[in-house]
Protein backbone atom coordinates (compact mmCIF):
# COMPACT_ATOMS: atom_id res chain seq x y z
CA UNK A 1 0.00 0.00 0.00
CA UNK A 2 2.93 2.60 0.65
CA UNK A 3 4.75 1.42 -2.15
CA UNK A 4 1.68 2.93 -4.25
CA UNK A 5 1.28 6.34 -2.54
CA UNK A 6 5.47 6.26 -2.90
CA UNK A 7 4.64 6.20 -6.50
CA UNK A 8 2.11 8.54 -6.77
CA UNK A 9 4.31 11.18 -4.44
CA UNK A 10 7.37 10.08 -6.39
CA UNK A 11 5.83 11.62 -9.89
CA UNK A 12 5.51 15.02 -8.05
CA UNK A 13 2.35 17.44 -8.45
CA UNK A 14 1.22 17.81 -12.18
CA UNK A 15 -1.75 18.22 -14.67
CA UNK A 16 -3.53 15.47 -12.70
CA UNK A 17 -1.98 15.25 -9.04
CA UNK A 18 -2.14 17.67 -6.01
CA UNK A 19 -0.55 17.83 -2.89
CA UNK A 20 -1.89 19.46 0.29
CA UNK A 21 -0.32 19.57 3.74
CA UNK A 22 -3.40 19.94 5.26
CA UNK A 23 -7.14 21.58 4.83
CA UNK A 24 -7.71 24.66 5.84
CA UNK A 25 -10.42 25.59 3.91
CA UNK A 26 -12.90 23.64 1.75
CA UNK A 27 -13.38 26.71 -0.80
CA UNK A 28 -9.62 26.24 -1.81
CA UNK A 29 -10.32 22.61 -1.65
CA UNK A 30 -13.27 23.29 -4.18
CA UNK A 31 -10.98 24.82 -7.07
CA UNK A 32 -9.18 21.77 -6.93
CA UNK A 33 -11.93 19.35 -6.85
CA UNK A 34 -14.08 21.07 -10.37
CA UNK A 35 -10.00 22.12 -11.97
CA UNK A 36 -9.74 18.20 -11.81
CA UNK A 37 -13.21 17.33 -13.05
CA UNK A 38 -13.23 20.07 -15.72
CA UNK A 39 -10.26 18.74 -17.09
CA UNK A 40 -9.18 14.89 -17.13
CA UNK A 41 -9.60 14.21 -13.96
CA UNK A 42 -7.22 13.83 -11.24
CA UNK A 43 -5.91 12.69 -7.37
CA UNK A 44 -5.55 14.89 -4.50
CA UNK A 45 -3.40 13.33 -1.96
CA UNK A 46 -4.12 15.33 1.45
CA UNK A 47 -1.62 14.85 4.23
CA UNK A 48 1.78 15.06 1.55
CA UNK A 49 3.68 18.34 1.39
CA UNK A 50 4.48 20.29 -2.12
CA UNK A 51 7.74 18.54 -1.15
CA UNK A 52 6.49 15.32 -1.15
CA UNK A 53 7.05 14.84 2.71
CA UNK A 54 3.65 12.83 4.13
CA UNK A 55 3.08 14.61 7.53
CA UNK A 56 -0.62 12.71 7.76
CA UNK A 57 -4.06 13.92 8.81
CA UNK A 58 -7.53 13.53 10.76
CA UNK A 59 -9.52 11.32 8.68
CA UNK A 60 -12.62 12.61 9.99
CA UNK A 61 -11.87 16.06 9.62
CA UNK A 62 -10.08 16.42 6.66
CA UNK A 63 -13.12 14.28 5.08
CA UNK A 64 -15.81 16.44 5.83
CA UNK A 65 -13.45 19.16 4.96
CA UNK A 66 -13.50 17.74 1.49
CA UNK A 67 -17.21 16.93 1.52
CA UNK A 68 -18.14 20.14 2.03
CA UNK A 69 -16.03 21.33 -0.63
CA UNK A 70 -17.96 19.36 -2.76
CA UNK A 71 -21.09 20.04 -1.86
CA UNK A 72 -21.43 23.43 -0.53
CA UNK A 73 -18.87 25.21 -2.67
CA UNK A 74 -19.16 23.29 -6.07
CA UNK A 75 -21.80 24.18 -8.66
CA UNK A 76 -22.87 21.46 -9.50
CA UNK A 77 -21.51 19.12 -7.33
CA UNK A 78 -18.26 17.11 -7.87
CA UNK A 79 -18.47 13.49 -7.23
CA UNK A 80 -15.45 11.85 -5.62
CA UNK A 81 -13.78 8.81 -4.24
CA UNK A 82 -11.62 8.84 -0.92
CA UNK A 83 -9.26 6.02 -0.29
CA UNK A 84 -7.90 6.18 3.24
CA UNK A 85 -3.85 4.91 3.33
CA UNK A 86 -1.78 4.22 6.49
CA UNK A 87 1.72 4.71 6.05
CA UNK A 88 4.09 4.75 8.89
CA UNK A 89 1.34 5.77 11.61
CA UNK A 90 0.39 8.37 9.42
CA UNK A 91 -2.87 8.78 7.58
CA UNK A 92 -3.21 9.99 3.81
CA UNK A 93 -6.21 10.56 1.77
CA UNK A 94 -6.37 9.77 -1.90
CA UNK A 95 -9.21 11.89 -3.03
CA UNK A 96 -10.28 11.01 -6.65
CA UNK A 97 -12.03 13.02 -9.13
CA UNK A 98 -12.93 11.98 -12.41
CA UNK A 99 -13.36 14.10 -15.50
CA UNK A 100 -17.44 15.36 -16.10
CA UNK A 101 -19.62 15.00 -18.25
CA UNK A 102 -21.35 18.20 -16.69
CA UNK A 103 -19.11 20.87 -16.98
CA UNK A 104 -18.06 23.83 -16.39
CA UNK A 105 -17.78 22.91 -12.51
CA UNK A 106 -17.34 26.30 -10.23
CA UNK A 107 -15.84 27.04 -7.35
CA UNK A 108 -15.64 30.38 -5.53
CA UNK A 109 -12.61 32.33 -5.76
CA UNK A 110 -10.85 34.41 -3.02
CA UNK A 111 -13.15 37.21 -3.42
CA UNK A 112 -16.38 34.52 -3.24
CA UNK A 113 -17.20 34.82 -6.89
CA UNK A 114 -17.82 31.54 -8.73
CA UNK A 115 -15.45 31.00 -11.26
CA UNK A 116 -14.85 27.74 -13.75
CA UNK A 117 -11.51 26.44 -12.91
CA UNK A 118 -9.60 23.88 -15.10
CA UNK A 119 -6.02 22.35 -14.61
CA UNK A 120 -2.61 23.48 -16.32
CA UNK A 121 0.02 21.58 -15.47
CA UNK A 122 0.44 21.81 -11.23
CA UNK A 123 -2.00 25.09 -10.99
CA UNK A 124 -5.68 25.86 -10.94
CA UNK A 125 -6.58 28.31 -13.45
CA UNK A 126 -9.70 29.82 -14.35
CA UNK A 127 -11.08 28.94 -17.80
CA UNK A 128 -11.06 31.14 -20.41
CA UNK A 129 -14.42 32.84 -22.04
CA UNK A 130 -13.38 30.85 -25.49
CA UNK A 131 -13.34 27.48 -23.10
CA UNK A 132 -16.78 28.20 -21.38
CA UNK A 133 -18.04 28.54 -25.10
CA UNK A 134 -17.01 25.38 -26.19
CA UNK A 135 -18.53 23.81 -23.22
CA UNK A 136 -21.75 25.16 -24.03
CA UNK A 137 -21.18 24.36 -27.38
CA UNK A 138 -20.52 20.69 -26.61
CA UNK A 139 -23.54 20.12 -23.96
CA UNK A 140 -25.84 21.67 -26.61
CA UNK A 141 -28.72 19.71 -27.52
CA UNK A 142 -28.64 21.14 -31.08
CA UNK A 143 -26.73 18.83 -33.27
CA UNK A 144 -23.75 21.08 -34.65
CA UNK A 145 -24.36 21.16 -38.62
CA UNK A 146 -20.80 22.23 -40.38
CA UNK A 147 -20.56 22.77 -44.11
CA UNK A 148 -17.08 22.34 -44.98
CA UNK A 149 -16.85 25.43 -47.61
CA UNK A 150 -13.28 27.13 -48.53
CA UNK A 151 -12.93 28.72 -45.39
CA UNK A 152 -12.77 25.27 -43.06
CA UNK A 153 -11.04 23.89 -45.85
CA UNK A 154 -8.42 26.21 -45.75
CA UNK A 155 -8.09 25.92 -42.10
CA UNK A 156 -7.72 22.17 -41.86
CA UNK A 157 -5.11 22.43 -45.45
CA UNK A 158 -3.26 24.98 -43.02
CA UNK A 159 -3.32 23.07 -39.38
CA UNK A 160 -2.08 20.01 -41.67
CA UNK A 161 1.43 21.84 -41.87
CA UNK A 162 1.55 24.04 -38.61
CA UNK A 163 1.05 22.82 -35.10
CA UNK A 164 -1.46 25.47 -33.77
CA UNK A 165 -3.58 28.58 -35.49
CA UNK A 166 -5.25 31.69 -33.33
CA UNK A 167 -8.63 33.12 -33.79
CA UNK A 168 -7.10 36.13 -35.55
CA UNK A 169 -5.18 34.47 -38.12
CA UNK A 170 -7.65 31.79 -38.69
CA UNK A 171 -9.82 35.21 -39.85
CA UNK A 172 -7.32 36.75 -42.29
CA UNK A 173 -6.63 33.42 -43.29
CA UNK A 174 -10.43 32.18 -44.61
CA UNK A 175 -10.67 36.05 -45.38
CA UNK A 176 -14.21 35.80 -42.70
CA UNK A 177 -14.93 37.95 -39.57
CA UNK A 178 -13.46 37.41 -36.31
CA UNK A 179 -16.67 36.01 -35.08
CA UNK A 180 -17.33 33.99 -38.12
CA UNK A 181 -13.72 32.44 -37.12
CA UNK A 182 -14.39 32.01 -33.65
CA UNK A 183 -17.63 30.20 -34.21
CA UNK A 184 -16.45 27.71 -36.37
CA UNK A 185 -13.50 26.97 -34.27
CA UNK A 186 -15.61 26.13 -30.83
CA UNK A 187 -18.07 23.95 -33.14
CA UNK A 188 -15.17 22.40 -34.76
CA UNK A 189 -13.91 21.91 -31.12
CA UNK A 190 -17.39 20.78 -29.86
CA UNK A 191 -17.09 17.99 -32.34
CA UNK A 192 -13.81 16.67 -31.46
CA UNK A 193 -12.09 17.80 -34.82
CA UNK A 194 -10.18 20.58 -32.86
CA UNK A 195 -8.16 20.67 -30.03
CA UNK A 196 -8.30 23.80 -27.99
CA UNK A 197 -5.20 25.25 -25.59
CA UNK A 198 -4.77 28.20 -23.84
CA UNK A 199 -1.11 28.75 -23.14
CA UNK A 200 -0.06 32.46 -21.35
CA UNK A 201 -3.74 33.28 -22.31
CA UNK A 202 -3.72 32.74 -26.28
CA UNK A 203 -6.11 30.77 -27.64
CA UNK A 204 -4.91 28.29 -29.75
CA UNK A 205 -6.89 25.57 -31.71
CA UNK A 206 -5.19 22.25 -33.35
CA UNK A 207 -5.91 19.46 -35.02
CA UNK A 208 -7.16 16.54 -32.71
CA UNK A 209 -4.69 13.25 -33.03
CA UNK A 210 -6.25 9.84 -33.70
CA UNK A 211 -6.08 7.71 -30.93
Amino acid sequence: MSRYIAGLISKGEGLTLDFKHSITDSRKIARSLVAFANTVGGTLLIGVKDNGNITGVNTDEEYYMVEAASQLYCKPVVPFEVVKWEINGKTVLEVKVIPSKRKPHKAPDKSGNYKAYIRVNDENVVASPIQLKIWKAERSRKPINIVFGLAENTLIDYLKLHKTISINHFSRLGFISISEAERILVDLTAMGLLEYSNPNNEDHFSLRMAE
